[in-house]
């Protein structure tokens, strides 16, 4: 298992709440060794091994970064820019999981704003 595919099988539930115009545009794709969801051609969340990755825009970097279970995107042994990991603790619950999801979206939104 190269990723947690219970929490890939969350993720496509919680999708599923948001609205149409949202949805019909994410697409998953396997990256990183594991999973991400796009909107519109850019990254928001996905699943690498039990952790949670998530894309934030800059300027909610620095308290996102204080919360409990989330530390910087090392992937490549250095920080990525606007990317975090939040492990398992940190989206026990649904609503966990969907503000997760809605920072991600929100980030790949502001990426996206003219694109139609």
């Amino acid at each position: 298992m190269a990723y947690n595919e219970e929490l890939e099988q969350r993720l496509d539930f919680a999708l599923q709440l948001f609205p149409n115009s949202i949805t019909q545009h994410i697409l998953k794709k396997k990256m990183f060794g594991g999973l991400a969801i796009m909107y519109k051609g850019k990254m928001t969340v996905g699943i690498v091994k039990n952790d949670l990755m998530v894309r934030v825009i800059d300027k909610k970097m620095e308290d996102i970064l204080k919360q409990q279970a989330v530390r910087p995107m090392d992937f490549t042994k250095r920080p990525m820019k606007e990317f975090i990991y939040v492990s398992p603790k940190g989206f026990e619950t649904e609503e966990q999981l969907q503000n997760w999801i809605e920072l991600g979206i929100e980030h790949a939104q502001s990426k996206t704003q003219n694109i139609k």
